[in-house]
């Protein structure tokens, strides 16, 4: 089943265009890596996704709902979550009320049990304030936020800016058992290529605000999209 679909996705800042007309899909349960230099319009795709971004022109369905106009709490609502580039965290506020936040918009009543199996340390710094953590436990914190509101999509932009490898092994390892242990699908931006391999089961490449290449993850199809990122 398709769960996600944009056609012909025109979006920027302003009167400035920078999504030029972008057509994507993705199917329930897979896991999809959009790759691709700096300044490819990557994030700005992703906001423009979850409702931070007005559409100039085209459409974006999602479970074959027309969500182009759709507010981004209705969008939330329906099961789309998002984990921002940079976190943006509460940084006052302690990681069980960070989590917890997102229980106004989601469908669940309390925080799932599986943000915790995913992210056991979380289980033991709930009372820490979030802004005291490293890069890499704020991370963690910023997916099981998004994870408590019980999206069938997540939605995550770079993942690993910032975040130190040791770390990087261990969210890649989350996001693989999250696959395996629930019905959410899972879009990524990445410019870690070894990370979005790890996670993901197709890769597309921006270039330009616009999708340039689609491919698997075998090795020559590693190859071609290591060549798009190094020209």
């Amino acid at each position: 089943m398709t769960l996600l679909q944009t056609t012909d996705l025109m979006a920027g800042y302003g009167q400035s265009i920078v999504l030029h007309g972008v057509s994507f899909e993705m199917q329930a349960h897979e896991a999809v890596a959009v790759v691709g230099k700096n300044g490819m319009s990557k994030s700005t795709f992703f906001k423009t996704l979850v409702g931070l971004l007005p559409v100039h022109s085209g459409r974006i369905e999602f479970m074959g709902q027309d969500i182009t106009r759709m507010p981004v709490f209705e969008r939330a609502r329906l099961g789309i979550g998002y984990v921002p580039q940079g976190r943006l965290l509460f940084g006052q506020l302690t990681v069980e009320e960070n989590l917890l936040t997102s229980l106004n918009t989601g469908r669940l009543n309390k925080i799932p049990d599986l943000v915790y199996d995913l992210f056991p340390v979380l289980s033991q710094m709930k009372d820490r304030k979030a802004g005291n953590l490293s890069g890499g436990q704020q991370q963690m914190v910023a997916i099981g936020r998004a994870l408590t509101a019980g999206p069938s999509l997540l939605i995550l932009d770079e993942p690993t800016e910032g975040i130190q490898p040791s770390i990087i092994k261990e969210i890649a390892t989350a996001l693989i058992k999250l696959q395996q242990a629930s019905d959410c699908t899972v879009l990524l931006s990445e410019q870690v290529l070894s990370f979005a391999v790890s996670v993901a089961d197709r890769l597309v490449v921006m270039e330009r605000g616009a999708v340039v290449h689609t491919c698997g993850k075998g090795a020559g199809d590693v190859d071609a999209v290591k060549a798009f990122l190094t020209i």
